[in-house]
Formats: structure tokens, sequence, C-alpha cells
């Protein structure tokens, strides 16, 4: 064994040589990664670059090194590399025979499945027969959508979520995406065009920002566009064809109060491309006011979008300034999974286990971030994946009731693609979820049932009527009068005179 550092890392990259060692290695409050070569005979290392990519030839004897896109060939380095000249692969063409790759690819795919799957029985069904019945296509396949969908079919007979293909080389039209303004707009009777509602946003993050709302615009719901880049609007049959590829420029608009060029003003806007999380981000603030109201600010509501980073900052964004509640509403519905439950789960089990104050505050709890009060947990059909799994964590632990519908049922999980020749994708479920007694698997295929079946009306809700969200007000309204939960008081201070 030899002892290449006493500095704990991650490393990659290793590849043995006669006399040494090449690998990267990168370390907590590293800027980059870093290449190395190690002597065994002098039992040294060596710092050989930085954010480098390498392979070494079959011989042995060449090295191709990559840096920031380009590439160059060199002898095996054994001190700081230099890159002087690099390969131009400008004019650099591969004849492809895609019927070859079709079936090449079809084969990889089923025996990724085969070798990786997390039940090596494969759900009973007869592997090799499988192979042979959707081979039978490959010859009649004449392009990657065509092949995607055979080996989706193939997949598709274990019956299992998270089984995905996708990507590959395939022919993708350009598109050109159209700007958006963050805000409904009508044609007025005039022609022009109304702005009805501008959307709320976070104009400080750049991923939530609503171009109306910027600062400096200074325009309101009520007042008219009557010209985008000097084009009068009233001339326009959509002023959305005024906005096309416009994403991420200036636009000049025209405005007024009224429906009128005169005495009319002009602002800039840089439109965006999407506005699903501004929809997004006015739903939960209006759940958080619907919430608040109805129970004169005694119950929190939290939603979790997924269980990735986002929805991680999610929780930790609107579970902090609620701690102080009474009560709690987690809204599972719509989470497209991910893989943080369990932290969030642990966060939620938390019990009071002392009172600790100090001159002149009130008592705090310990642990500190920590709900006192009743929970509930909002589900539906689109809770899924690690959205399954957690409201399953939720009802084993006792944390409170579920209400909603029959979740997703998807929870094999899955990792990332292995390569394929076209860099397609494909998802093999390869780790299962059983109960904590061992005795049966749980929630695929299926989902986790509520404790309280609620199916929102599709009309109503349209009109901003959230029934399930209004039963879990009434449960939890129902839980506080029958059962209130209070920290504990400061007891009386210790006489100690006597």
């Amino acid at each position: 064994m030899i002892e290449i550092t006493d500095k704990a890392a991650s490393y990659w990259g290793l590849i043995a040589v006669e006399g040494g060692l090449y690998y990267t290695r990168f370390k907590s409050g590293d800027k980059a990664s870093t290449f190395y070569y190690f002597d065994l005979d002098d039992k040294k290392e060596t710092e050989l670059g930085k954010s480098l990519g390498y392979v070494l030839s079959g011989s042995g004897k060449k090295m191709l090194i990559s840096k920031s896109g380009k590439w160059a060939v060199i002898s095996p380095p054994k001190s700081k590399v230099k890159l002087d000249e690099f390969i131009d692969v400008s004019s650099v063409k591969i004849w492809v025979d895609p019927r070859v790759e079709w079936q090449q690819i079809y084969d990889e795919s089923w025996r990724q499945m085969r070798d990786f799957f997390y039940d090596p029985n494969m759900h009973g069904v007869d592997w090799d027969a499988i192979y042979k019945k959707y081979n039978a296509l490959i010859p009649y396949v004449n392009s990657r959508y065509d092949l995607s969908y055979v080996i989706g079919e193939m997949i598709g007979e274990l019956s299992v979520g998270h089984a995905y293909v996708s990507g590959g080389d395939r022919i993708k039209s350009k598109r050109i995406k159209t700007g958006l303004l963050g805000a409904e707009l009508s044609r007025d009777k005039s022609g022009y065009y109304r702005i009805d509602k501008i959307l709320p946003g976070e104009n400080w993050n750049k991923a939530v920002r609503s171009p109306l709302r910027d600062v400096g615009v200074d325009v309101g719901e009520g007042d008219f566009i009557v010209a985008v880049n000097g084009e009068s609007t009233k001339d326009m049959d959509d002023i959305y064809r005024a906005l096309v590829g416009q994403v991420g420029k200036t636009v000049e608009l025209t405005v007024n109060s009224s429906a009128s060029e005169k005495d009319s003003r002009k602002i800039l806007v840089k439109p965006i491309a999407d506005e699903s999380d501004l929809y997004y981000y006015q739903w939960v603030r209006e759940n958080i006011r619907k919430v608040n109201e109805a129970s004169n600010g005694q119950i929190g509501y939290i939603h979790i979008p997924d269980m990735g980073p986002r929805g991680l900052n999610q929780f930790v964004k609107y579970f902090y300034p609620q701690m102080r509640k009474k009560a709690l509403i987690i809204d599972d519905r719509g989470n497209g999974g991910g893989n943080v439950s369990p932290m969030i789960i642990e966060r939620l089990k938390r019990e009071l286990s002392m009172m600790q104050m100090g001159r002149n505050n009130n008592g705090n709890p310990t642990p500190g971030a920590m709900i006192l009060g009743p929970m509930v947990c909002l589900i539906d059909g689109y809770s899924a994946s690690d959205g399954d799994l957690f409201p399953y964590q939720f009802k084993k632990h006792n944390l409170g009731k579920l209400i909603g519908e029959r979740t997703w049922g998807g929870v094999v999980g899955i990792r990332g693609s292995l390569p394929f020749i076209d860099g397609g994708d494909l998802r093999k479920p390869e780790f299962a979820h059983y109960n904590a007694e061992g005795t049966d698997w749980i929630i695929e295929g299926w989902g986790i049932e509520p404790d309280i079946e609620v199916r929102n009306d599709p009309s109503l809700e349209f009109e901003g009527i959230d029934e399930q969200l209004n039963k879990a007000i009434e449960e939890l309204l129902n839980d506080l009068r029958n059962n209130p939960q209070e920290y504990p008081k400061t007891p009386p201070f210790p006489d100690k005179s006597k």
C-alpha cells in the first residue's frame, strides 16, 4: 500500500503506468480539480495541471489531453503540462451506418437492463424471449425516434416505474423562443392590448423575474401596451408575434393609462422565455395567504415541488419563518421526486426535549427548529418517486394525516445512464424499497393511500377553490380546538435563600 497524501479528497481517473500512477484529485475548498503523477520509485507526487482531461493510448506512449474544449497529444508527462499546439478537429468527420448503430444500441439497452435491474429474476419476465420479440422490429427502424419507441416498449415489459429511454442522435428542429412579459394581456375593443394582470416575482432572483415588475418600469394592471418596438399593437393580429426571438433582449414598449397613443410613454423591458416559475410562485404565495387568513395566523403552509435542490430550498425558505405556527400543512402534491425526503422527515420528526430561556426573552425549545403542533400532508397522483416515499415516511412515523388522492406509485430508483454510442440515455430501475419488517415491497405500482380522500373538482380548482387545501385547514383547526399544543411556560424561579 502506498500513501499518496494525507489530505482527504475525491480521486478519479487513476491510470497505472510503468513506474508511476496518474490521477485527478479534488478536495473541499479547491476551485478546480488537479491532475497529478505519482512516482513509485521516488514516492513523490508531482502536480501536472488544473482542470485537465486525459486518456492514455493503448501503447502507453501517448496521452490525449483536453483543456477548455481543445485537445492535444503529448508524451505521458512527469512534470507541469505545457500545451503549445492543439489538434484541429474542425474537419473531422465520422462515417456512421445508423442501422448498425441502432442494432448495437438496442442490444446494449437489453444487456444493461439485464445486468443492472434491481430484480435478477426480471419480475418473472423471460428476458431472452423479450429480446427476440422486439429485435424483430429493429430492421424496420428508420430513425432514432423509432428506436427509442421500440426500446421503450421492450423495457415496458417489466411493468416498473423509472424505466426511461431518451436522447441520442435525433434530428431536432431549431426553436425560436417567444418573449414573455410575466403578465396576462387581453385585446381591448380599441385594438390595443390591456395589461389585465402582472405576475408577482422575486426580481432579485433571475429565475423568478417578472419583467414588468423590474425597477423603473412603472406600469400597472389596467395600463395599455400601444406599441412594441415602435410598431402599433392596434395593427397587430397578435402582440406575441412582435416578441418572437426577443427573450433576454431589450424591448421598447409604448404604454399608456388609456387606450390611446396620445400622452403615452416608452419603457424598456427584457422578456423572459418561461412564465411557469412566476405562476408557481404566485400559487404558493396565494396558498399561504388562504391558510393564514382561514386560520387567523395559526397554521403554516409549505409546498415542496420536488425532493432535489429546488425542493430542499423551498422547504428551508418557508419552514423557518413558520416554526412558531401552531400547526403546519406540508403540500407534497405535484412533487417530482429526488432523494432528500429523509432530510425533511428528520426535521419534521423532531420532538421537544426541553426548554431554555434567558433574561428578558421567552422560553425556546430544544431542539430549536421544530413544529410542536399537529401537521397534515397533502398528496395527489403527481406525488411521485421520492414524493411517494415522503408521505410513506410521514405516515410511518405518525406525523399526521394524509389528505388528497393516492400517489403515483413509482419508487424503484435510478442512477445516471451508462454511455451509449450516440449519447442516448437509458434509466435502469436499480434499487427498490421494502418495509421495515422485511416482509413486503412497498409503494411500487400502487402508491400511498390518503387517510382522508378528497378529489379536487377541476372547474372549482380553476376558479381558485382548492378543496384538498380547505380540508387540510379544517382538520388542523379541529385538532387545535380539541388538542391545543403550547410550548411550556417558564416555571417559577428557584428560591435559594434558605
